[in-house]
């Protein structure tokens, strides 16, 4: 990678933009350190699209600063070859061939056309596909190749938004092996996602976005303060109702059953009290991050499966 002495640095600092006269982006502030891979987490229309477009200048913050590399990157000679980035996998010209379209971009950065050639191998786009016309292409060869365009200048720095998008479990596990890669060699990435599991595989640190504002950043174990609890039963209907009569709050899980926050003991307790036959239960580190996913990202008004304890009746009846 060239340059990466130089440290590549990500800075945001405070940054705000109102779009249509509402707020989509609210004083986000944080780092991303060169040698790291920082996840940005939140659900859709959270902020995250916004927020890269303001890192890399393609839109103006109403206030705040974005630095890359100690500046800003439309100031930046030659930004291609100092930072990569893949924001729209679909924004590629659709006529062109996928070995042509990199061809070119190397004509424009200064870069050996041969350099193309290495990339589409090494995304795994062969020969065929390299030839074919990027319309033609699937969501998934159309990351690949988006990829090759954000290595293609060797750069220090990734920003990457969404690039699992359209990708299957193997392509998934290949784009994790790349950056972790990049990132072990001193590149710095920012990586945005919908999908906590995606980003968790991988990412050294999460910044969580909800509603345009940052609810939360820091590693694994920062973010953590307790472990939920993951549960399963065939039952299902059951186990949610033995949960809110014991007064504790379950989640839905990505991957099918319930996170609770509380210690399995409590949970068997309040099953077992209700008669509920459990197939699974566990304490997961897993299961306390997507439940703190869960909670600062939605609200019980906009997300109907979260299953809050029975209300309690207080005072004597009249």
């Amino acid at each position: 990678m060239s340059g990466q002495q130089s440290g590549g640095m990500i800075e945001s600092q405070g940054l705000t933009k109102q779009l249509g006269g509402r707020t989509v982006v609210s004083d986000v502030s944080f780092r991303c350190e060169p040698g790291t891979v920082t996840g940005f987490l939140g659900p859709n229309g959270a902020g995250k699209t916004t927020t890269m477009r303001m890192l890399v200048g393609l839109s103006d913050p109403d206030s705040g600063d974005a630095r890359i590399l100690g500046g800003r990157y439309r100031d930046l000679p030659n930004p291609g070859r100092r930072v990569g980035i893949l924001l729209d996998a679909s924004a590629q010209h659709a006529g062109r061939r996928g070995r042509e379209a990199l061809a070119v971009s190397a004509q424009t950065m200064g870069v050996a056309e041969e350099r193309a050639d290495a990339l589409l191998e090494r995304v795994g786009l062969d020969a065929v596909a390299a030839r074919r016309r990027i319309g033609k292409y699937s969501l998934g060869m159309r990351q690949r190749l988006g990829l090759a365009h954000a290595l293609l200048g060797d750069p220090e720095v990734l920003i990457l938004d969404e690039p699992a998008n359209g990708l299957d479990p193997e392509g998934m596990r290949w784009m994790r092996i790349l950056l972790r890669d990049f990132a072990d060699r001193g590149g710095t990435v920012l990586l945005s996602s919908h999908l906590l599991a995606e980003v968790e595989a991988i990412a050294d640190r999460m910044v969580i976005i909800g509603g345009g504002r940052i609810m939360a950043q820091g590693t694994r174990a920062e973010l953590l303060n307790a472990t939920g609890t993951s549960v399963h039963a065939q039952d299902a209907h059951g186990l949610r109702r033995a949960l809110a009569a014991a007064g504790l709050t379950a989640y839905p899980a990505d991957t099918g059953g319930l996170l609770v926050d509380a210690e399995p003991e409590a949970v068997a307790y309040a099953a077992m009290a209700e008669g509920v036959v459990l197939s699974r239960l566990a304490p997961s580190e897993a299961a306390g991050l997507e439940r703190l996913f869960f909670e600062l990202t939605t609200t019980p008004a906009t997300h109907p499966d979260t299953i809050s304890p029975e209300p309690k009746l207080t005072g004597a009846p009249a």
